[in-house]
């Protein structure tokens, strides 16, 4: 942000019979006192508690406004109020001086205030805003599919010590210190990067990139919550009967009344088959190689999805903050009632004794690390640019470090919540097909809420009910992390591009919205499904991780630790441990690397119901992750190549941060004249 530098001189009214010599000599005293008066107003900002930040401002600035607030970008004219006494009489008297006197010609103080010229930075309307919004974007449909799920899969509650102390010492500093960059430097996930280091400002672009690709899918399960949710609004839930034209001949209809049907390995329940044959149809498409048409239903749904997002996102926080105070809350709500719900189903405690009795012999393997690892980061979500984009529109003292503790526990405690939730259903469906719990689910993901959680639905007395709230939930979980990811997006490109998308923010926000919609038209086909898990497993999961470890070497090394600190210093008035400082430099990079060099020593086996995905679909997935994080080393070859001088030169001048034109803070400039 460009700033013009002001400076206010004056010289004291004087008879017209004085000498040249007596003129020069009083004007040195005046300037003398002028020089005294802005060291003054120095030491009264750093009283303030600015610290060693504030008196740089005082020589750069926006333009100059007086204190009551009107902008004076060029010296006001001296025909204003030509009365004698008067400042603008003063400036207007015989010496033709610019100075400015009071009535018996003595010095006047003005007090002035350094402001930018462009628009202020939109902030949050009260502080929930902010603390909603970030909980719906942590607590999200992982929290209630991914995290049981991983759970069970790992020995149940032996998978709890792994993920707190994965928490502690990964995750929750990660959270900490993106809200700390985001509210210190007030900018989104590509421009911060000038203040911090500016050869990685590729990290913003690539970030970008990743939130798009995420948006290619995310959505379209939300599409698919939609379909199911429009279809509860019916006596008999269809996923309930074999009757229909979808169901096969080995469709059994297994409710509780039907004692006399036995399970076995090769039955599919009304509730699966209403999933794969009926709302994503994959049974049409062979595989990726052959998609299939769009089904036209599922086109209608996402539509609807992105109609709701785009008129919650298209004027900032403003509008986002206050409709989380729905979708963010709404969950909870649901997640409670099918708690007690679910405690009251036979076979429930089969569920819960699973969830929380552990198998410590599961520590021993490395494959529980890994996966407590990935679930407290993905769950938390540092590196997607979303934790900058909100913590830069909080009012530059607010205390994030509280914020950071408070959301994270919050998102932990719900992912907790969400394993009862979902395990005493697995209890009552193992006590039902006279199965072990961990013999229950096939598949993982949205099959275990689309599939497991809807047949359970289906046998409680009020199903219908029971359903629709259930889908509600799903659509709004899923809701609070658009909003943010996209937020996350559009911060990062107005900040980039203030002058050109500042005051076309809508239209952005609408084509942003179609572009999205237009790549998610390959996850609407009949192999749809096959391409939203090719996705998630490639284009979004090592690409952030790597990108992640880059931001925290930038800010750890390059930046410096002690910067860092000193700026959380400066904004929240103290600094931080030794515990936060160790995990910035040290852990956190180790909790990054371990996950990636695990996920390249024990590549994922990519299944999805009876397809497995064939060689040539993993380089297709390397080759989509490694399209957004090419943005890095990339940035850093035009970033070098751009500059100017000598090698070594370009390269200090790459990693030496800009400084910040200070505009979160108001500086109030004391001028005597």
């Amino acid at each position: 942000m460009e700033t013009k530098d002001m400076m206010m001189t004056s010289m004291s009214t004087m008879d017209k019979g004085e000498n040249g010599g007596e003129k020069c000599k009083e004007r040195e005293e005046v300037e003398g006192q002028e020089e005294e008066a802005q060291q003054e107003n120095g030491r009264l900002v750093l009283a303030d508690g600015l610290g060693d930040r504030g008196p740089k401002s005082l020589t750069s600035g926006s333009g100059p406004q007086v204190s009551n607030g009107y902008t004076t970008a060029t010296p006001q004219s001296p025909r204003e109020g030509s009365a004698p006494g008067t400042a603008a009489g003063a400036a207007s008297g015989p010496t033709g001086g610019t100075g400015l006197t009071g009535p018996l010609g003595g010095l006047r103080t003005l007090v002035v205030q350094q402001t930018s010229l462009e628009r202020p930075r939109e902030t949050w309307s009260k502080k929930m805003d902010f603390l909603l919004s970030v909980i719906g974007y942590a607590v999200d449909l992982g929290n209630v599919w991914r995290f049981p799920y991983i759970c069970y899969q790992n020995g149940g509650g032996a998978f709890l010590l792994p993920y707190l102390l994965m928490a502690v010492f990964g995750g929750v500093p990660l959270f900490y210190m993106e809200l700390a960059l985001g509210q210190f430097h007030r900018s989104g996930c590509i421009s911060i990067w000038k203040h911090i280091c500016p050869i990685f400002k590729g990290i913003g672009f690539a970030i970008c990139i990743i939130a798009l690709y995420i948006a290619f899918y995310y959505n379209t399960i939300m599409a698919w919550a939609l379909y199911y949710l429009l279809s509860s609004f019916r006596p008999t839930l269809p996923w309930t009967t074999c009757t229909n034209s979808w169901n096969t001949a080995n469709c059994n209809r297994y409710l509780s009344s039907d004692h006399n049907v036995s399970w076995s390995n090769s039955s599919t329940s009304p509730a699966e088959e209403f999933y794969t044959r009926h709302v994503l149809q994959v049974h049409l498409s062979p595989g990726l190689h052959q998609l299939g048409s769009i089904s036209w239903q599922l086109a209608l749904c996402l539509l609807f999805i992105f109609t709701i997002v785009y008129f919650s996102i298209w004027k900032g926080v403003k509008t986002s903050g206050k409709v989380v105070w729905v979708t963010a809350t709404f969950p909870y709500l649901v997640l409670l009632v099918l708690l007690i719900r679910g405690a009251t189903l036979p076979g429930a405690w089969r569920g819960v004794v699973f969830y929380l009795k552990p198998d410590w012999e599961k520590l021993l393997s490395t494959t529980v690390w890994i996966d407590a690892a990935a679930q407290i980061f993905f769950s938390l979500g540092p590196g997607f640019g979303v934790l900058l984009a909100f913590a830069s529109y909080n009012p530059f003292h607010n205390n994030c470090y509280k914020d950071a503790l408070v959301t994270s526990s919050v998102n932990c405690l719900t992912s907790f919540l969400s394993g009862f939730v979902i395990f005493t259903v697995l209890g009552y469906m193992a006590e039902m097909r006279k199965q072990n719990v961990d013999d229950v689910a096939k598949d993982a993901g949205p099959s275990l809420l689309f599939i497991i959680y809807a047949e359970a639905i289906a046998n409680m007395p009020a199903a219908t009910f029971f359903a629709i709230i259930f889908f509600l939930m799903i659509i709004m979980l899923g809701l609070d992390s658009t909003f943010a990811g996209l937020e996350g997006v559009i911060t990062a490109m107005l900040d980039e591009f203030p002058h050109v998308l500042a005051k076309r923010r809508e239209w952005f926000v609408l084509g942003l919205v179609c572009v999205c919609y237009l790549g998610a038209l390959s996850t609407l086909t009949y192999g749809g499904a096959f391409v939203v898990k090719l996705f998630e497993e490639y284009a979004t999961g090592p690409a952030v991780i790597t990108v992640v470890l880059l931001e925290v070497i930038a800010v750890s090394w390059f930046y410096g630790t002690n910067r860092f600190c000193n700026d959380v210093q400066v904004m929240l008035g103290f600094y931080p441990g030794v515990f936060w400082r160790v995990c910035w430099v040290a852990i956190c990079p180790c909790f990054l690397l371990f996950i990636i060099i695990s996920f390249l020593a024990f590549p994922p086996e990519v299944k999805l119901f009876h397809y497995h995905y064939p060689s040539w679909t993993t380089v297709l997935g390397y080759c989509i992750g490694v399209s957004s994080f090419i943005c890095v080393p990339a940035y850093m070859v035009f970033h070098l190549l751009n500059a100017k001088g000598p090698f070594k030169q370009r390269l200090l001048k790459s990693i030496t941060p800009q400084p910040s034109n200070d505009n979160h803070r108001d500086l109030f400039v004391t001028n005597a004249i």
